[in-house]
């Protein structure tokens, strides 16, 4: 009876396990296996080939590139969404005529496809049609003829500002909430005991707030740098990485080489999996997630 007691937990743990292993470690352990293979368009896989699919990849004359946009473009799309999201939780955790209502108009981008709002920014910079276009001819930033200045999406200088401004748009509302989540944990006696002291709004924010809602935003933060660094629907919607590879990540790159050679693409998998793992190893390392509030 002891041991059938000891082993109760795994009636209720078992299902999640084994959910795991399917979903999670076997795709991986057959995505880093079929970097190491040699395999057709057509998926049929002809042999071993070695580390030949790292070689062939990391010989891309855009790769350095690509890795190198993909990181700003993670540190860009999280810390602007943050920053945002700081000041309207703070302006939603007050208390104002019309809260709620503008609490449920927020979560509305989020609510949202990612692919349907990625298409509807696109068809509003159409470089003719487009109602973004449009007001900056009425305002007269651009002339009617519009020119090159008029596709906004089709320069890399203009088109990466658009895209981590849709990305900022539809990682806001969740990140917000959970925030506001954050806030809503924090004793109002603590801010009472800082009201006694003196301290202005400044230094309770900086001093009491943030370091209580730090659990709240490292877990947010997190989810957003995981999330945005996976993030293929935006980009492939809106530029499809064009033009050229100006505006594709290693996610877009990992999808385009997958039409040529699935093994490199295989290949461009593992490194992207390597580098969602830095990525939340340097972040956790510098929120300092495991190190007490004070």
């Amino acid at each position: 009876m002891r041991r059938l007691r000891a082993l109760e937990p795994l009636a209720w743990t078992g299902p999640a396990v084994v959910l795991i292993a399917v979903v999670v470690l076997w795709p991986v352990i057959e995505m880093i296996r079929s970097s190491f293979l040699k395999i057709s368009r057509w998926g049929v896989v002809q042999g071993s080939n070695g580390t030949a699919n790292y070689a062939k990849l990391f010989d891309e004359k855009d790769f350095a590139d690509i890795m190198v946009r993909s990181v700003i473009w993670v540190v860009a799309v999280v810390a602007l969404t943050v920053l945002i999201s700081l000041a309207l939780a703070q302006l939603f955790n007050q208390h104002f005529p019309g809260r709620r209502y503008a609490r449920w108009a927020l979560i509305a981008p989020w609510a949202a496809s990612v692919l349907m709002t990625a298409i509807i920014f696109k068809w509003m910079l159409d470089p003719e049609v487009g109602v973004i276009n449009q007001i900056r001819l009425k305002l007269g930033l651009i002339d009617a003829l519009g020119g090159a200045s008029a596709d906004q999406l089709g320069d890399a200088s203009t088109a990466m500002p658009w895209l981590v401004f849709v990305a900022v748009f539809v990682s806001v509302p969740f990140t917000t909430y959970a925030l506001l989540a954050g806030l809503a944990t924090i004793p109002s006696d603590v801010y009472e005991a800082a009201r006694m002291d003196g301290a202005s709004r400044l230094r309770t924010y900086w001093s009491i707030t943030l370091p209580l809602l730090r659990p709240a935003l490292t877990v947010a933060a997190l989810i957003n740098v995981m999330n945005v660094f996976n993030s293929f629907p935006i980009i492939w919607a809106m530029t499809h990485g064009q033009p050229g590879y100006s505006t594709a990540t290693s996610t877009i790159f990992m999808f385009i080489l997958k039409n040529r050679d699935i093994g490199e693409s295989a290949a461009m998998s593992v490194v992207n999996f390597a580098m969602v793992l830095v990525l939340t190893a340097v972040f956790l390392k510098v929120s300092r997630w495991n190190k007490e509030v004070a």
